[in-house]
């Protein structure tokens, strides 16, 4: 009886809501129908005669509220769901419920992965549009200013970004398969050991870091546009390094990929920086374009990974490489194409007149200087290192 006296004083409740948003006749209708579903010997006798499991309890009571008319359906003069309402909620259940579930649910990978890629973009456009909304002046200054852009900051910015995308893509495409390839080979009759697998990545490794500086200072030297050119090759011989099944090539491959990972991280971004020194109010918009460049980037990784597993798929663990040697080869002809040759300008000497390039001394002493920019490579190398 008090879940008859409960629904009761709650549908009257909600009458007298009706009432005032709709008038009196619904209301009235409504009011007068509910309680006498409610007082139903199920609804009453039923549940007070025995005690109920919570399961059995749920059951019966949610057996109770279907049998009470639709609200809905009374206000439009009937006392069943209409066809609309049971196509709504069918896709509901069916459709849209299943598929969110099973995009974002937590139980596999893949879900985990999309619920906190969704949060992330969630959480981005949230922060933007609150720095927007509350910049004020800044906003305005910052529109102007994108107005205001010189035509020739906009073509360099054009030409960076497409080669440097590319680049960034054909990396991204063979991080992930490394080991896979390297597993599946087989070497004096046996699967490759984990010992050898490590051996093959710290060769990498140790290319890039023995071969780093040197590789700097002769794109310096000889042109960044040449180091970019360099890395495409160095990168596409080593991929395809990825297809012999010889130990020696394998180690071959990583030594030139180090090379190329050690180009890839300077001559590029030194040759948007040395030409945007070269153009008008160049400089204001390095921040700019690198930041483009490196919030592109992440979007450049995301589609990286589908591309990589589609090739996975389809041409086993190598596949991903083969499709990395072609975006080198395209960002490698839209670097002759685009680019033009620059070269570090020679210190000037103490008497003011030309001296020789730059050597690793005089930039470990600008790092020495200004402890921001070793703050910012420990940062990249621990990030990497991660």
């Amino acid at each position: 009886m008090r879940i008859s006296l409960c629904t009761t004083a709650t549908v009257t409740a909600a009458a007298s809501c009706w009432s005032v948003l709709g008038g009196a006749g619904p209301a009235m209708a409504f009011a007068t129908a509910v309680p006498s579903a409610v007082n139903r010997p199920i609804t009453t006798t039923t549940i007070s005669s025995r005690r109920l499991s919570p399961v059995s309890d749920v059951r019966s009571s949610s057996t109770s509220l279907h049998a009470l008319p639709s609200p809905l359906a009374i206000l439009r003069g009937g006392a069943s769901t209409t066809g609309a309402e049971a196509l709504a909620e069918t896709f509901l259940d069916s459709s849209l419920g299943q598929v969110l579930s099973s995009t974002f649910t937590t139980a596999t990978p893949a879900g985990l992965f999309n619920g906190a890629l969704a949060a992330l973009a969630l959480t981005t456009v949230g922060i933007r549009t609150a720095a927007k909304l509350g910049g004020g002046d800044d906003s305005k200054s910052e529109s102007s200013k994108k107005e205001d852009k010189p035509k020739e900051i906009k073509s360099l910015q054009i030409k960076f970004l497409s080669v440097f995308w590319l680049l960034r893509l054909s990396d991204w495409l063979q991080g992930p398969y490394f080991y896979e390839v390297y597993a599946s080979k087989i070497f004096n009759g046996g699967p490759a050991t984990l010992s050898m697998i490590s051996q093959l990545f710290l060769t990498g490794f140790a290319s890039t870091a023995l071969f780093g500086p040197l590789v700097g200072r002769l794109s310096d030297q000889y042109g960044r546009k040449l180091g970019t050119l360099a890395f495409c090759m160095l990168y596409s011989l080593g991929a395809a390094s990825t297809k012999s099944p010889l130990l020696w090539v394998l180690l071959l491959g990583r030594v030139m990929s180090g090379i190329g990972t050690s180009l890839l991280f300077s001559a590029p971004e030194a040759w948007l920086v040395g030409e945007a020194m070269e153009k008008k109010k160049g400089g204001d918009y390095l921040g700019e374009t690198f930041g483009l460049a490196y919030a592109g980037d992440s979007i450049v990784a995301i589609v990286a990974g589908q591309l990589a597993g589609a090739a996975a798929g389809a041409r086993g663990p190598t596949g991903p490489f083969e499709l990395s040697t072609g975006f080198l080869v395209a960002g490698g002809l839209l670097t002759s194409l685009l680019w033009k040759e620059n070269k570090a300008e020679p210190s000037a000497g103490d008497d003011g007149k030309e001296g020789k390039q730059p050597t690793i001394r005089d930039a470990i002493q600008v790092i020495k200087e200004d402890k921001k920019i070793a703050l910012v490579g420990a940062t990249q190398a621990l990030f990497e290192a991660a």
